[in-house]
């Protein structure tokens, strides 16, 4: 119940949070990877053992050719770049071997152009829309027994409405740490907003789904309940449910996130992020928007 009465300090702290992100990625924008805005990708094999990663950003640096280098299997690194040309493609490769020091096998080098990435981008724009137009009309097609005293449909819209607080929270936070150390948005973190998409409107739909059945209960017995009262049961009944399922969860990213390959770093990163906004938003914003939405309609009456 005290998540209920004190909704507003909720609101206000997830209010300042998605304005802080809108501002960032309206002020600095996202640094777009090659895969949105156009470059080159070279993968190279050292068969006789793979030098660091620090050791072959250390001789692309003074390049300047916007490198993200990332290690791929045991042996390989894959090498993402603004768009090369063909000398500037040989220098590389000559300087990869460590001046002819170190054998080296080119397996890939491919070159994606502007519109490519702008394809992909619109692509990953159309993803998590028709994502979140979906999750409104299951949540709508599951709750639609539930007309009192919120409609079914309106669960749907505030599922969104979380859904959207937490995609715009991992976005402004990739944006500020695009700005200051160099993070770029690629495939991996729309797949992990998407994934974020799914394990939040998960945790939105167990307390939901319990505030249904409380509500169906409540119908049942003599002792009736006001509906802010049964939201707030059933945020109680499923908060350390949803705690912990999210705190094992966060674990096993953070520890990705640490001892984890550099090609999952970012990703993981997001996930954390948007993972730790999503069991927020499922627990503060959701559920309290429904009695929010339920006393809007009292006053209209």
């Amino acid at each position: 119940m005290i998540i209920v009465k004190y909704r507003k300090i909720f609101y206000t702290i997830s209010a300042l949070l998605v304005i802080l992100s809108i501002v960032a990625v309206s002020t600095w924008g996202l640094k777009w990877g090659i895969d949105f805005k156009g470059g080159s990708i070279l993968e190279v094999s050292y068969p006789e053992g793979r030098p660091s990663v620090e050791a072959v950003r250390d001789l692309l640096k003074p390049l300047n050719i916007n490198e993200s280098v990332r290690p791929a299997g045991d042996t390989s690194f894959i090498i993402r770049a603004r768009d090369l040309k063909q000398e500037e493609k040989n220098e590389i490769t000559k300087l990869l071997s460590f001046d002819n020091t170190k054998k080296i096998e080119e397996k890939q080098f491919n070159t994606i152009g502007p519109i490519l990435g702008n394809e992909a981008k619109r692509k990953a724009y159309v993803s998590i829309i028709l994502v979140m137009l979906a999750i409104v009309l299951f949540v709508t097609f599951a709750f639609r027994k539930v007309s009192k005293p919120v409609s079914s449909w309106k669960y749907g819209i505030i599922a969104v409405v979380a859904l959207i607080h937490d995609v715009i929270i991992p976005t402004g936070f990739f944006a500020v740490m695009g700005h200051y150390f160099g993070y770029e948005v690629d495939t991996l973190f729309v797949t992990g907003l998407l994934v974020i998409l799914g394990f939040s409107v998960h945790d939105t739909i167990v307390v939901f789904d319990r505030v249904r059945e409380n509500l169906r209960r409540s119908g049942e017995s003599k002792d009736k309940k006001t509906f802010e009262q049964i939201v707030g049961a059933g945020i109680s009944q499923t908060f350390v449910r949803s705690v912990n399922t999210s705190l094992t969860t966060l674990l096993a990213l953070l520890a990705l996130y640490i001892w984890g390959p550099d090609a999952t770093r970012h990703f993981s990163l997001a996930l954390l992020v948007g993972i730790t906004a999503g069991t927020y938003s499922s627990i503060f914003l959701g559920s309290p928007l429904l009695v929010t939405v339920e006393k809007w309609q009292a006053k209209k009456k």
